[in-house]
This record gives structure tokens, C-alpha cells and sequence, in this order.
């Protein structure tokens, strides 16, 4: 504890900022050997504000440790091992973390900034809650500034997957920042975990909110914006993502719509397109095998006929995605036409074992080449190998994304 007020103390220095403390941890190795630093022996090299570093007053830090320990707030360092390695090496780590909740183990997860324009269309809403709910039921983990548009609707398709949320706040933590968003900050605390580097009490302050983005795309592997304008904070936030040497995602959006430009601009620059969940988490799936099971087991609920409440939820649902639901067996004469179901053509006679196979387990619908390699239980290649065959056939159709839709039952 007596470490710790030491950390606090030099976070809550005015007119250092995170870059400043780094330099003064790397020359003196700890904050309780800055606090000890004699007035005026603070070496001019540094160019850092001396006065503020003179205040040896530690009142302030005990009235901000006693409100934590009253609260069940946790206070993160840079010199704790639970302090997430992957903030930790970014250019400017915050000194101190106060954390409400509990902090997933953040190394460990695929975890996805999603982040928009607060003035979004309902279009930015839709696609922002469809991305946070695939990605967690993927097994991943959405990071959010729990701002008002984009930001809210991703963290509130996250909640709706049953996962975990990490909000990353401008203010005290203590602090529902926009008051309209009580609800939805009481899901997080509870369900995944608040996080600032600014003390219980503090108020949001327009100079906050672009420091707190570094944090946002520091926890994370990857930003994406889902709308934004030309003049837009999530752009700030890709910006730093892209300094920081994290990968950057960006919703293509309509082009005439002035709340797109930023994010369709991203994509001329070199951004990577994604249009759902899978889409970026495809990215991590092979560096995070077991977090990435989670999206097999979601599928073969498809593979059953069930319906795929991820789709089905959100509303979903593509013309070459259809569900297929189980339906009670009619005669022929009184069958009638249903929208369920894909016009198929008739399966070609003289297949082999696999192709035979391949078809049966896509049974007439649209499936992901990962899917039809796990439930059928052929090999990769040969599965690949298989499909060229069968388009080719014309029995079997390529779609986006590594999706084939069966042409025949």
C-alpha cells in the first residue's frame, strides 16, 4: 500500500503526461524515488513541469485509496504483473489503471475495439451491434468507449451474446458518462469491467476522451470503425491503433452519407474491409485456436437445423444465409411454397464418396469452408480439393468469405 500511493500520487501529477512519466520512471526506476527528488534537483534534460513534481502533498491520494477500497475498486500499476502487456508497450501507457469489475486477462483474449461517430445512422447502429454480437459469440472481446452511437451499440451486442465488455471510460469510473447510459454502464461493471486512468470523481473533459482512445486500441489486437465522419474521434482512435502497430477494420458505408467518409476514406487508405464478425476474427483464429472454438460450436447448431439466433436476433439474415427450420412432413400434393428453402437442381448421378459426403452435410444451404471441414471430417485440402470439383459441376457455388451454398440437397 505504501508502493501504491506513491503511483497514485505521481498519476494525479497536472501538466505531466503519460509520455513525461515513462521518461521520469526510466531515469529514476520508480515513483516513490521521483517523490523522494529533492525540490530543484529535477534534471532540466527532462523538460518536465518541476513545480507540479515539488507538490509533495499525498492528502489528495489517501481521500482517492480510501474511496477505492471503500468502493471494491481496483488500482492497476505499470509495475504490477495483472497490468495488461499489451498497454504496457505502447508508446504511452497510462502510469496507473482504476478498474471496476473484473479485468479479463486481456493478453489472452481476442479482443476488438469497435468504435464510431456518436451521430450515427440507424444503419451504424445495426451493423455496430451485429459486429459486438458476432464477434462474442466467436470468442471474442469487445473494448468500447461506451460513448453515446456506435460505441453503445457494440458493447450492447456483446452483453446480448452473454459475454464480457471491457468500457473504457474519460472520466472517474465512478462516473455514468453519458447519464443516459446507466443501464448499459451497470451491465459492464457487472458483466466484464469499467477501466480509467483518471480517479473516482473525476468529470469527462473534451482534453480526456482522445487520451483515453490510446488506451481503447492499446488493450486491443484490433480498431474498428463502424461509421464515421471525415472529422471523427473513432479516425483518432485508428490513427493511434495504427502507431501502435494494431490492426485497422472499417464497415464500408453508403457513399453519399456524410457520416461514412471518414470510414469509407480508411478503406481507400489501406484499411481492412469487414462486414461481420467473422470477418476480423478470422484474422486472430489461428494465432487463438481455443478462443476460437466458441464459433465452431455456434455453427453447428446450423448444421442441425436450428436456427441461428446470432442471425436471427439482429435481423440478419442474407438471401444466401437462409435458416432452415424443421418442418412437419406433408404429402406432395398439399406441400406449398416456402421461402425457407433454396430452389435446388437435381443431384448429379456418378459422385464420388466425398463429393457425397460434402453434399450431405451442406444439405442445400450456405456454409463457411471451416464448417464443412469440421462436420464432415475430411481433411483441408481434400475438402478444398472437393469443392472446385462440385462448382465445377455446377452443383456447388462460391460465395464471399470463404462460403459455399449447395446448389442441390
Amino acid at each position: 500500500m505504501a508502493e501504491l500511493r506513491y503511483w497514485v500520487w505521481l498519476s494525479t501529477r497536472k501538466g505531466i503526461g503519460a509520455r513525461a512519466m515513462g521518461d521520469l520512471l526510466r531515469y529514476y526506476g520508480s515513483p516513490e524515488e521521483i517523490y523522494f527528488v529533492r525540490k530543484g534537483d529535477y534534471p532540466r534534460e527532462l523538460n518536465i513541469n518541476s513545480a507540479s513534481l515539488e507538490d509533495k502533498t499525498l492528502s489528495p491520494v489517501s481521500e482517492i485509496l480510501g474511496k477505492c477500497s471503500e468502493m471494491g475498486y481496483t488500482i492497476l500499476t505499470l509495475g504490477d504483473a495483472a497490468y495488461p502487456a499489451r498497454l504496457k508497450n505502447i508508446y504511452d501507457p497510462p502510469v496507473v489503471l482504476y478498474v471496476d469489475g473484473k479485468l479479463p486477462l486481456i493478453d489472452e483474449e481476442i479482443a476488438v475495439n469497435i468504435v464510431g461517430t456518436r451521430d450515427c445512422t440507424p444503419y451504424g447502429i445495426k451493423i455496430s451491434e451485429q459486429i459486438g454480437y458476432e464477434v462474442t459469440k466467436m470468442g471474442g472481446l469487445v473494448i468500447s468507449g461506451l460513448a453515446r452511437g456506435i460505441d453503445s451499440a457494440a458493447a450492447r451486442g456483446a452483453l446480448r451474446a452473454n459475454g464480457k465488455v471491457v468500457g473504457v471510460l474519460g472520466c472517474g469510473i465512478d462516473v455514468v458518462y453519458p447519464p443516459s447510459n446507466e443501464r448499459l454502464f451497470w451491465d459492464v461493471k457487472h458483466f466484464g469491467a469499467l477501466v480509467s486512468e483518471y480517479p473516482p470523481g473525476v468529470q469527462p473533459d473534451r482534453s480526456h476522451f482522445p487520451a483515453r482512445n490510446r488506451i481503447m486500441s492499446g488493450l486491443s489486437l484490433g480498431v474498428v470503425v463502424a461509421e464515421a465522419p471525415e472529422r471523427s474521434g473513432a479516425l483518432i482512435t485508428a490513427s493511434m491503433a495504427l502507431e501502435q502497430g494494431k490492426d485497422v477494420f472499417a464497415v464500408p458505408g453508403n457513399v453519399d452519407a456524410s457520416s461514412c467518409r471518414g470510414s469509407n476514406n480508411l478503406l481507400k487508405e489501406g484499411a481492412q474491409p469487414v462486414t461481420c464478425g467473422r470477418d476480423i476474427m478470422e484474422v486472430y483464429s489461428a494465432r487463438f485456436p481455443d478462443r476460437f472454438v466458441e464459433a465452431r460450436k455456434l455453427n453447428k447448431l446450423d448444421e442441425r437445423g436450428v436456427e441461428i439466433l446470432a442471425e436471427r436476433e439482429l435481423g440478419e439474415i442474407s438471401a444466401n444465409e437462409k435458416v432452415f427450420k424443421r418442418k412437419t412432413p406433408k404429402k406432395a400434393i398439399d406441400k406449398e411454397k416456402s421461402e425457407d428453402y433454396i430452389n435446388v437442381s437435381v443431384r448429379p448421378e456418378g459422385l464420388s464418396p466425398d463429393e457425397e459426403k460434402i453434399l450431405e452435410v451442406m444439405s442445400g444451404r450456405t456454409m463457411h469452408v471451416d464448417d464443412i471441414i469440421e462436420v464432415s471430417g475430411i481433411g483441408a485440402s481434400k475438402v478444398l480439393a472437393t469443392l472446385t470439383l462440385l462448382e465445377i459441376a455446377g452443383v456447388v457455388k462460391q460465395e464471399p468469405g470463404k462460403r459455399f451454398t449447395a446448389l442441390v440437397k
